[in-house]
């Protein structure tokens, strides 16, 4: 497991560490180079599957897309494929563009972010997960370290991050990438398209894709029955998990 550039515990690119920054989509593709050089922990073999998460499954199929075939499979939990609504429709883009260019990259693109407290669940308000005990779970880490918190995206993280969802509407995109991929995608997710990882998932030429009913974003850290759902798939496309007979 690895903390992206500037998340978690790895070092931030900015004076303020809450803001989500990054210069381009390539310098996390680095850190996934670096991993897979390393040869795994201890001098054990390489890694051969991915596992990744959101903007990591974004990252992901740009490396898969540029043929580096540093996984045999990949298993994305609600890909970054695209944003619900018109969040990312070409006004935006450009907007985002004009500010990156006239300085304005470490700007917080929205209000900060309020930090999770353990103390209430409104349900209805939370967009990553509706399991109250994971969420509190994550609260109390956060109250523990603050220093692993995140805020709000800055401009530049959204701009290259856009841009590389621009690049994923391309019609034959999907379809030009070789890699195995399984896709999983919740079905109440808020904050990634569902529609968008179905569609592209479909013209995926080694590719298979499965919507949790009623789960929301954070998958893996949602309640047992939609976990349970999850790793099923997961061991039905991994090699050398129990169900891979």
């Amino acid at each position: 497991m690895i903390d992206w550039r500037g998340q978690g515990h790895s070092s931030r690119r900015l004076r303020d560490p809450r803001k989500g920054y990054v210069r381009d989509f390539s310098d996390f593709e680095g850190r996934r180079r670096n991993l897979r050089a390393a040869g795994g922990p201890a001098g054990l073999p390489a890694a051969f599957f991915a596992l990744a998460h959101s903007m990591g499954g974004a990252v992901l199929l740009r490396i898969a897309h540029a043929g580096k075939r540093w996984f045999d499979r990949m298993v994305l939990s609600a890909p970054m494929i695209d944003l619900p609504g018109r969040a990312t429709s070409l006004p935006v883009r450009t907007l985002l563009r004009i500010m990156r260019f006239t300085g304005q990259g470490g700007a917080l693109r929205a209000r900060r972010k309020r930090s999770p407290d353990r103390h209430g669940f409104p349900s209805s308000t939370i967009p990553l997960t509706s399991d109250p005990v994971r969420y509190a779970r994550n609260a109390a880490i956060l109250e523990e370290d603050p220093t692993l918190g995140i805020a709000s995206p800055t401009v530049a993280w959204a701009d290259t991050a856009f841009r590389a969802m621009n690049t994923f509407r391309g019609v034959s995109y999907p379809s030009e990438i070789r890699q195995p991929i399984l896709m999983l995608a919740a079905s109440n997710d808020s904050i990634v398209s569902t529609s968008a990882i179905e569609e592209f998932a479909y013209h995926l030429r080694a590719g298979s894709h499965l919507v949790i009913a009623g789960s929301k974003h954070e998958i893996l850290q949602e309640q047992d029955r939609y976990r349970a759902q999850f790793w099923a798939a997961f061991d039905a496309f991994v090699p050398g998990t129990p169900l891979f007979k």
